[in-house]
Order: C-alpha cells, then sequence, then structure tokens
C-alpha cells in the first residue's frame, strides 16, 4: 500500500458514452515504459475516467463478498470505446477468489477486446488492487491510468489517480 498517493476529490460527471472518436484518437495503449508510453497513457480524457468512476460504483454493488465484506467494483476501458466492469466475487476456499479487475479484464478478453487504456477500481477504502490483478492488468498494457475511489461515508468520496506502471513497475513478461 506504499503506493498510494495523496487522496484527492473524485467527481463523477456527466454521463457520456466513453469512447468516441476523441477518446480513440487520445488513448492509444502504452506498449512501452518509455515517457511516449506515458504521455499517451496520460492521454485519457477526463470524462473518460468520470465514466469509470461511475460504472464500477455500479458494478460493486453486485459484489459476493460474504467472507470479507469487502465490496469491489472495476470498470476498464478498451481503445475501441467499449467499457467493461466486473465485481468480487468471493468464495469459502480464498484461492477461488476473484477479484474485480480480474473479472474487468475476463469480460474484456470474452468480447474479443485486449487493448485496455484505464482502469477504476471503487472500494470503501480506495484500496489498490493486489499483485496478482496487477500482473494480469499488466498483461494488456504496460502503462494506464488507475484511478482509485474510496466510498467512505462518514470522509466522503475520495480518489486518487496513479499509472500501472507506479503499481507494477518490473511486470513479469514472457518473450513470445
Amino acid at each position: 500500500m506504499s503506493s498510494r498517493k495523496k487522496k484527492k476529490p473524485v467527481k463523477a460527471k456527466a454521463k457520456q458514452k466513453a469512447g468516441g472518436k476523441k477518446a480513440q484518437a487520445m488513448a492509444k495503449p502504452a506498449r512501452n515504459l518509455d515517457a511516449h508510453a506515458k504521455i499517451q497513457a496520460a492521454r485519457v480524457p477526463a470524462s473518460v475516467l468520470d465514466q469509470l468512476v461511475q460504472e464500477a460504483t455500479v458494478v460493486r454493488n453486485h459484489a459476493y463478498a460474504p467472507y470479507s465484506g469487502y465490496m469491489v467494483g472495476a470498470a476498464i476501458a478498451t481503445r475501441s470505446g467499449a467499457i467493461y466492469v466486473g465485481c468480487n466475487v468471493e468464495n469459502s476456499t480464498f484461492g477461488a477468489t476473484i477479484c474485480a479487475e480480474r473479472g474487468a479484464i475476463m469480460a474484456m478478453v470474452a468480447a474479443g477486446e485486449t487493448e485496455p487504456i484505464a482502469c477504476a477500481v471503487v472500494t470503501k477504502d480506495g484500496g489498490s488492487p493486489c499483485g496478482i490483478c496487477r500482473q494480469v492488468l499488466a498483461e494488456f498494457a504496460r502503462d494506464m491510468p488507475v484511478v482509485l475511489v474510496g466510498l467512505a461515508a462518514a470522509e466522503g468520496e475520495s480518489g486518487t489517480v496513479v499509472h500501472l506502471s507506479e503499481l507494477l513497475p518490473l511486470a513479469f513478461r514472457l518473450q513470445h
């Protein structure tokens, strides 16, 4: 959790369809960890990030977390402008639990897409993706903005934007 930055308010703006020609032109997936890739990852429009937060907040309500009570929603935007969502689904064997981020990635791949440009994760406290989820996200994007949002009632909604390359700076990669 040491990679978390100071939280800043995150506001969900008008409901807009993520993507469109402007978003597609501005949000290419970053494939290299060079300066150009980081600039490209930073070009995801705020409206797309806001839409991801909205979608992740909604799907979080469907999480199945009877053991931990820790409900998580995730939303991923792709280069095509589509948004895929996932929520955590716990299992009594714990190892069979599926995290929200991996659920969203599975939905993306099942739909035939493999180029995420941004991700939002909504929890009660702004928690960041676990190590497995970071590695799975890094399989498809070396860098992209990841919005971390906490919904703690006493504090109100808060969040921060980090980059996947900050969360997992030395991602494992097989050469193929």
